[in-house]
């Protein structure tokens, strides 16, 4: 890979359709500007019709091409998540071209999705791998499907309790949760890849990280938590380190456009900065316990059985 890479390497997308979860912020709105001043028509996965329509409007005033669509989508509600994975069929007469699984929330204080699960887990892994399974006929039905998963560098040391994922019998540690849910990212991309290899599928399975971008989620986080003093506090530590360690967001949203559209990417890449937490987009090497074949068998089968949502490919 060029270690130079940047969006103005993106090879024309007329034609190809993309749906970007979490759309209304960040890296997502980053990623769905890009991709629509590119000529893609970009769906924009938002939980918040309001921010939704706010992220429209300036997608829509950077678009090239076809005129990008909003679909309701909270992933923290697998209710939502089929109803939005039934949308996208239908706007796409099953054709998708990227599915990117972008959205997440990070270290926020303990709660519950709609279904009761851990809202770190349900959320950043669950919701995303049953949408994934429910628009795999979609992707199969685009020339060359993509599904392209973010992860982070904070799976990096961390654990998965799959036989306590929702954390239901250990102590609730917000940081841990989050690393557990990007390591579950990286795992589950993984094993999706495994799988479309041996179903001989021409669907791609790829994974990314941003290094650490100023996106928003420090905000986000800090606002989970109910004492102001905690939130105040997240909140200047979320500052502080924007100013001194985050890149833009705009090259943090870089590679996860690579494995969106670089002609010589391949399945099972992972694509981050060049120097870990920043930099230009080049190939950088998977967890070791995301590689791991058992732990993929068994995230693969629990997620089936959390989400009741049957895998594709089986």
């Amino acid at each position: 890979m060029n270690e130079r890479w940047t969006e103005a390497r993106i090879p024309d997308q007329s034609g190809r359709t993309v749906l970007i979860t979490g759309a209304n912020s960040g890296l997502g709105l980053r990623s769905a500007e890009v991709l629509a001043a590119h000529g893609a028509r970009v769906l924009l996965g938002c939980r918040s019709p309001e921010r939704g329509a706010t992220a429209l409007d300036r997608v829509r005033a950077a678009a090239s091409g076809a005129k990008p669509e909003l679909v309701r989508l909270d992933l923290a509600d697998l209710a939502s998540v089929r109803e939005a994975a039934a949308a996208v069929r239908e706007l796409t007469g099953d054709a998708l071209d990227v599915l990117m699984n972008n959205a997440g929330v990070m270290a926020t204080a303990q709660g519950r999705t709609a279904d009761g699960f851990e809202l770190q887990f349900g959320t950043n892994h669950l919701g995303h791998a049953a949408l994934t399974w429910l628009l795999m006929p979609a992707l199969r039905g685009a020339p060359a499907g993509r599904v392209v998963t973010l992860s982070s560098v904070a799976a990096i040391g961390a654990h998965l309790h799959l036989d306590d994922p929702n954390a239901d019998r250990r102590p609730y540690r917000a940081a841990a949760a989050y690393g557990q849910a990007k390591l579950s990212n990286q795992t589950f991309g993984i094993e999706l890849d495994r799988r479309l290899r041996a179903a001989k599928s021409t669907v791609l399975s790829m994974l990314a990280h941003p290094g650490y971008s100023a996106t928003g989620l420090t905000t986000n986080m800090a606002g989970s938590y109910q004492n102001p003093l905690v939130r105040g506090a997240l909140r200047e530590i979320g500052k502080l380190g924007g100013m001194l360690l985050a890149q833009r967001v705009e090259r943090g949203a870089l590679p996860q456009l690579y494995a969106a559209t670089a002609p010589n990417v391949e399945g099972g890449d992972y694509i981050g900065p060049a120097y870990a937490v920043r930099g230009l987009p080049t190939k950088v090497r998977t967890l070791a316990p995301a590689r791991n074949p058992a732990s993929g068998t068994t995230l693969w089968e629990l997620t089936a059985e959390l989400t009741g949502v049957t895998p594709d490919p089986r």
